[in-house]
């Protein structure tokens, strides 16, 4: 939370008025966690932080998503941009290569057999790779290798 209110600084004195905005977007999303979950005196920890901003991270996909069925290039340019600057402040996704180790030792350590068993695995995978990977891209590759 430090890091980012730095840059809302930073970003105030360069005149960056969509990372202005963007980053008190996030900062208002965080303090509104902090008083959901009760943490206004000791704030949110780095991982309920990380919560937070992948949860933004995603309402953005979502509503660029929705601009581009919708026909609307000029908002879709404006979230993609805020996506950018919500993604600098996450670490880097492990590649599918990493997740489909995991996921191998996932699905032997839940003995699935098949496309039913998708259930079992992810729930044995998903605490492993929270916050690295998101769940499309886990479940994705999970069904592949199930259904082989």
């Amino acid at each position: 939370k430090i890091k980012i209110q730095e840059d809302l600084k930073n970003s105030m004195k360069k005149g960056e008025t969509i990372r202005i905005s963007t980053i008190r977007m996030l900062l208002s999303a965080i303090h509104n966690k902090e008083i959901e979950l009760r943490k206004k005196e000791e704030g949110l920890n780095e991982e309920e932080t990380m919560d937070v901003i992948r949860s933004e991270t995603k309402k953005r996909k979502d509503a660029i998503e929705g601009f581009e069925k919708g026909g609307r290039p000029e908002l879709v340019e404006q979230e993609k941009n805020e996506l950018a600057i919500l993604e600098t402040y996450l670490p880097p996704e492990v590649s599918d290569e990493e997740i489909l180790v995991v996921v191998k030792k996932g699905i032997s350590e839940a003995q699935a057999t098949g496309p039913l068993d998708f259930g079992k695995a992810m729930k044995i995978i998903a605490p492993l790779l929270r916050g690295k990977a998101s769940g499309n891209r886990i479940a994705d590759i999970l069904r592949k290798e199930l259904s082989q």
